[in-house]
């Protein structure tokens, strides 16, 4: 409630401040450019709801577009660009769950890692210069409409439903809350934790994976560079829309108000014409503030 609150706080200022906020080819372009964070914040929110925290993110979106651009240049069907990249991705997630459930090293050093091996395979795969996409169809996944409506929009609203009934209506996603909120309380409750873990590292690296699918079409490339810092932003809107980093608690649905609460700052931002260095500060304060309301939460339920 509260990060809806300031959602339509934020979009009043801006519609008085500025008399392009409301224009319908402003909102749709906020609309676009948020999609690509949902999918991975939608990810991100599961891993937190877990327990974890997954910094690999952004390398995968950078090489699962590399990966659906070749796919697509070298003539393969549609289905094909989506589904390699995808297990790409599932690769990657299972890589990270996998370790971090069987060892004793922490998720941060785990993904960290991955990070940084990931965004090396980007590279090697590219030589370091964009790969450019010559594939109409592939394109028309970043920048075409169904009925009006986005076409990456209609990819957000089919993930958050699947996502939205697998942790809300199976006794996965009910495992997922538990492991997060006491996984040794779990474990003694029957719950196998560690596979609930690579599970939702999984769902991390799927989502990823699909937002650089989705971001190569928009951009007719897949770029090795693209994608560095999108885990904070990602985070941040998990955290603004109530997850919490203590685990066990966050939905999906306040992950997609966090998510357009970072969109809509951003494009008021670019708006109203401010410094692209002082919108950094803007945003880390955003995040700062984010994590203290969810430490003044966790010290209040401690305290009762």
């Amino acid at each position: 409630m509260a990060a809806m609150i300031a959602l339509v706080f934020l979009c009043i200022v801006l519609s008085i401040s500025t008399d392009t906020f409301l224009v319908k080819n402003n909102l749709f372009s906020v609309l676009r450019q948020v999609c690509v964070n949902c999918f991975i914040a939608f990810g991100i929110t599961c891993v937190l709801i877990c327990g974890g925290i997954d910094l690999s993110v952004g390398s995968v979106v950078a090489a699962a577009g590399v990966i659906a651009v070749r796919c697509g240049n070298a003539g393969l069907p549609l289905i094909v660009c989506i589904l390699i990249p995808l297990m790409f991705g599932a690769v990657i997630g299972f890589f990270n769950g996998f370790v971090i459930s069987h060892t004793t090293l922490p998720a941060f050093i785990v993904t960290l890692s991955t990070q940084i091996i990931v965004r090396g395979i980007s590279y090697i795969l590219t030589g370091g210069q964009p790969a450019q996409s010559n594939n109409e169809v592939f394109n028309n996944m970043g920048v075409g409409s169904v009925f009006g409506i986005p076409i990456p929009v209609v990819f957000v609203i089919g993930a958050f439903i699947i996502l939205y009934f697998i942790m809300n209506r199976t006794s996965f996603g009910r495992h997922v809350y538990a492991t997060g909120g006491n996984k040794e309380a779990a474990r003694y409750a029957g719950v196998d934790t560690k596979w609930i873990q690579v599970r939702v590292f999984v769902i991390s690296g799927v989502m990823a994976a699909l937002a650089g699918i989705v971001l190569a079409a928009r951009l007719y490339s897949g770029q090795p560079s693209v994608g560095e810092g999108f885990e904070r932003d990602a985070i941040a809107a998990s955290v603004l829309g109530g997850t919490s980093f203590n685990g066990g608690i966050g939905t999906l649905g306040g992950t997609m108000v966090g998510v357009l609460i970072i969109g809509v700052l951003n494009n008021g931002m670019n708006l109203l014409k401010i410094n692209s260095y002082w919108q950094f500060v803007v945003k880390g304060i955003v995040i700062l503030g984010a994590v203290y309301v969810d430490y003044l939460k966790k010290r209040g339920s401690l305290k009762k």
